[in-house]
């Protein structure tokens, strides 16, 4: 299948309508708005107030994996930081409970596993704050698998998921298609640039005067909640003699508005992609070192080299170990990325605030974090599936 550039619209909207509508967990992933549109709510303003710091804003299941960083080293951390916004940490613990729970219900385990699941959230976030950080040989099968295969890969392994072919091409067809002339001339334009010249070849095994060559790009119809927004795929070579040529991939995304509120007066850059790449440097740095906001004509997008170590966690189907094990450790990591923006003092504070609302002598996550996933479980369910009615009467 191919687009022409003015037919792109309807047919994103039309496939992020589908990828939607495959599961509860793929609906929560991909609507961002539903959640914070709860927050507003009477219900949602109960949550404590956190320290204003820099949180993910859309803190799930697939935003958290193996990040690389330029010299190499990998590590689990946040990898999507399009929402980053200064804001309540609370918001991220939310967001990540509920989206476990989602992955819970989606493995039929029984109901007192999510709560077991929250419960291990907390003390893992809580560990961070107390500067008990995360520690690979702690996270359960699941995630040191995705580490352990992560370390691995190679050039090839990302050619061959993300283009189909190790070939210096990139295949027009269901998820890559055709760029219009003026697209294209300005990709080239880009590439001549210092700032992003020194970007791609930043990598410990390249050298600042190796010559960047643009062999391929195209227009990619990638992710849920970005679809619709401007992305590309631009293949590049790079090295100054034939020897020494290598591939890589950079992903060209558009940053947009982010959804998640942020604390009034925080000091944030105005412009979306200077907001997204600050935002990945706070949070998530072997990320943050390897992106650079720029514009793509008017519109502000963020350019990122894929490195065959960047996955994303697949967690689907879990066991009721997996499921607490994972939480525990994910919270962990997420903790750690906040934590690291406290002093002393205000972990303190947002540790004694943490600990408040104990919802009872069965339960000993606080009741603001039951009660949101709780409720959150079923606003999403309703309305995973109306969307699923609405998609089969669109079809039909």
């Amino acid at each position: 299948m191919t687009n022409k550039p003015a037919d792109r619209q309807a047919a994103l909207n039309t496939q992020r309508t589908l990828k939607m509508a495959r599961s509860a967990h793929a609906y929560v992933r991909g609507n961002t708005k539903n959640f914070y549109e709860w927050l507003q709510s009477s219900a949602g303003k109960s949550v404590p107030q956190g320290p204003p710091i820099w949180i993910c804003g859309d803190c799930h299941l697939g935003n958290l994996g193996p990040v690389a960083d330029a010299k190499g080293r990998v590590k689990i951390a946040i990898r999507d930081l399009d929402q980053a916004v200064i804001g309540n940490p609370a918001h991220d613990l939310i967001r990540l409970g509920l989206s476990l729970a989602t992955a819970i219900r989606g493995s039929d385990l029984p109901g007192v596993t999510t709560a077991l699941m929250l419960e291990q959230m907390v003390d893992g976030y809580e560990a961070a704050l107390n500067g008990h950080g995360h520690k690979a040989d702690h996270a359960p099968k699941s995630v040191r698998r995705v580490l352990k295969q992560a370390m691995k890969r190679k050039w090839h392994h990302l050619a061959e998921e993300r283009i189909e072919d190790v070939t210096p091409a990139i295949p027009i067809g269901k998820c890559f298609w055709p760029l219009s002339p003026a697209e294209r001339k300005e990709i080239h334009k880009i590439f001549k640039r210092p700032e992003v010249h020194r970007l791609i070849t930043c990598l410990k095994d390249r050298d600042e005067h190796d010559k960047v060559k643009v062999l391929d790009a195209a227009y990619w119809m990638k992710g849920c909640s970005s679809l619709g927004r401007l992305r590309f795929a631009v293949l590049i070579r790079v090295g100054k003699k034939r020897k020494d040529k290598q591939l890589c991939l950079i992903d060209i995304k558009e940053a947009v508005h982010a959804a998640a509120p942020h604390t009034a007066k925080a000091q944030m850059p105005r412009d979306n992609a200077h907001r997204v790449v600050l935002g990945a440097q706070m949070l998530s740095p072997f990320l943050g070192q390897r992106m650079l906001p720029w514009r793509f004509r008017q519109t502000p997008v963020v350019l990122r080299e894929l490195l065959p170590q960047d996955l994303k966690l697949e967690m689907d189907q879990l066991t009721r170990e997996e499921a607490i094990g994972a939480a525990r450790f994910l919270a962990s990591v997420v903790g750690q990325a906040h934590a690291r923006q406290m002093n002393s003092a205000t972990r303190a504070k947002w540790r004694i605030a943490l600990k408040r609302n104990r919802a009872g002598k069965n339960l000993d996550a606080p009741s603001w974090l039951w009660n949101s996933v709780v409720e959150l479980l079923a606003n999403h369910e309703s309305a995973y599936l109306e969307h699923c009615r609405q998609y089969s009467l669109e079809i039909n």
